[in-house]
């Protein structure tokens, strides 16, 4: 019997998020807008009207630029929680790892820099 209400405790979560979602959606569908003009499926990005194909080719240079921006952003959120570790005394060892970690990151800006990943060449259309 006590799998019995674990199991419904666990349901009963599973079908109130599921009408929590139908609920938002519900809502939204009815208070949206149903206008439809010449505009309506047309790109919309930041307020710029779009010019030119939407299949166009971008750089590898792009790629690059993102690839690096990824792996610098999870290289960031590595450092958050080693930093809430040192509130709770940390040893020395720990902070001079810390520093190389930080150097190889830097080591690897530097290089990206020196290769001019991050010199944005633009195009003349």
């Amino acid at each position: 019997m006590n799998n019995f209400t674990e199991f419904l405790q666990v349901f009963v979560f599973a079908i109130v998020g599921i009408a929590f979602t139908l609920v938002a959606m519900a809502i939204a569908y009815l208070l949206s807008p149903r206008t439809q003009g010449k505009k309506t499926f047309a790109t919309y990005e930041c307020g710029i009207e779009p010019y030119g194909s939407a299949w166009i080719r971008y750089s590898v240079h792009y790629y690059i630029y993102a690839l690096i921006f990824i792996a610098f952003d999870v290289d960031v959120l590595y450092l958050f929680p080693v930093a809430l570790s040192y509130t709770r005394g940390a040893q020395p060892f720990e902070f001079y790892s810390l520093l190389i970690f930080i150097l190889i990151l830097g080591l690897a800006v530097a290089y990206a820099w020196g290769k001019g990943v991050f010199t944005w060449k633009r195009r003349v259309l």
